[in-house]
């Protein structure tokens, strides 16, 4: 979207501009048939904002959500565009799994506003936190393979106190680090701050007794990354190629930024549809500096609930319930206010995922978030239904319920939690 719309869709000087979608892809559960249209249209008009579709594949698609109702893509793709342009979602790429399949997958509006570059679904896009999921999933599979033990005091790894180490020096005042453990790392019950750098003194600190209760941790999971390195002697960039990008067909998917993203890639966009300064990542980071697409995660996310691609053994140590979540919110990742608002979803964290119950089975999710990136991947393993969403725009989670429940009849996830949906005035 152009700088300067205003929610009600109109520009500063009473005329909008035609949205258009761009890149689409639909697989009709059978290996990998796909048809691709490339289109692209930008006008100016003086009437409401519509967005301007592509024409649909020759041959037809249907979707299946988790109470069994059938949608065709037509009906998914009509849903997605009229929620984006309520919303002014600049850019979003949407996949449905079903059963082990991408059954649909199909990037809608602008990876740049500013140009009308379009969204498609090989765009490199940012993972944001994403990359927790993924990490955790590599590290039960060393696990699995007996490297590592999840349960073992990571000071048994480490061949000196991690205090010693200049970046955790801070911990040494809180000797409740001698508690941690890889699965105290990857389900968020350190105690320590989502970042240091929000804390107000800046520093490292332990709020609570690891393991006691959920509080979501950056720190930690980066810790867990500075554990294998530092303990184990595993190259984490490695590691992620190795055991899920390559495996799972992730061709343009990367812990770090490469040269090859520069010619499509997508760009941060606010709330006013105005593009934000790309960050390009340099640094191997557990909790979140993969740069990836929505044909990529869209990959991982059915090789996942496929037994060719995770034995069930590995995405049960995932996705077993570790402990139950009853933080009123996710963030502020410290607050100590509590419900039971989420009792009826027996709302819990895994490995690296979150979890709940519903009518149709238990399902994991991860969510994926900063300034101008709103992602979201949800599976239901009993009904083999999962979500994938990707998008390049602060407006994204404001329709992230109405898209799970349209497109998938999910109407579980923790959206209050998570604080989604639409503002309030």
């Amino acid at each position: 979207m152009a700088p300067g719309w205003r929610r009600d869709g109109a520009g500063t000087n009473g005329c909008s501009a035609t949205y258009g979608q761009h890149s689409t892809s639909v697989e009709i559960m059978r290996p990998r048939a796909r048809w691709w249209l490339l289109a692209s249209l930008v006008a100016v008009s003086c009437r409401p904002l519509t967005i301007a579709t592509a024409p649909a594949p020759a041959t037809a698609s249907a979707v299946t959500r988790v109470d069994g109702r059938v949608l065709s893509a037509a009906q998914v793709t009509d849903t997605v565009e009229r929620l984006m342009r309520e919303a002014h979602v600049t850019g979003l790429g949407v996949a449905i799994i079903n059963h082990g399949r991408v059954a649909y997958q199909r990037a809608f509006g602008f990876r740049d506003a500013a140009r009308a570059l379009p969204f498609t679904d090989t765009t490199a896009t940012y993972a944001a936190s994403l990359t927790k999921a993924m990490f955790a999933h590599a590290v039960a599979l060393l696990a699995a393979d007996g490297r590592i033990d999840l349960d073992r005091p990571i000071a048994r790894y480490l061949p000196q106190p991690l205090s010693a180490y200049e970046k955790y020096a801070e911990l040494a005042a809180h000797p409740w680090h001698e508690r941690f453990t890889l699965r105290i790392l990857l389900n968020h019950t350190s105690g320590m701050p989502n970042f240091r750098f929000l804390n107000p003194d800046g520093r490292l600190d332990i709020r609570f007794v690891p393991g006691s209760r959920y509080a979501y941790s950056g720190e930690g999971i980066n810790l867990a990354q500075f554990v294998l390195e530092n303990g184990v002697g595993v190259d984490v960039d490695s590691l992620m190629r190795a055991r899920i990008f390559a495996p799972a067909g992730m061709t343009r998917t990367a812990m770090t930024w490469r040269p090859e993203f520069e010619g499509d890639h997508a760009l941060p966009h606010d709330s006013n549809g105005a593009a934000l300064a790309l960050r390009r990542r340099t640094g191997v980071r557990a909790a979140g500096s993969a740069t990836t697409t929505l044909a990529d995660i869209a990959r991982y996310a059915a090789w996942f609930t496929r037994d060719d691609g995770v034995s069930p053994a590995v995405r049960t140590a995932i996705t077993q319930p570790q402990l139950r979540i009853r933080s009123l919110h996710q963030f502020p990742t410290l607050d100590t206010t509590t419900t039971t608002r989420d009792d009826a979803i027996a709302l819990a964290y895994g490995l690296g995922v979150g979890l709940f119950t519903s009518p149709h089975g238990a399902a994991h999710f991860k969510e994926g978030h900063d300034d101008g990136w709103a992602n979201y991947m949800v599976t239901f393993e009993q009904a083999g239904v999962g979500l994938v969403l990707l998008s390049n725009s602060d407006n994204a989670e404001r329709i992230f319920p109405a898209l799970l429940e349209a497109l998938i009849g999910d109407r579980w996830s923790p959206v209050a939690w998570e604080q989604w949906g639409p503002r309030r005035p």
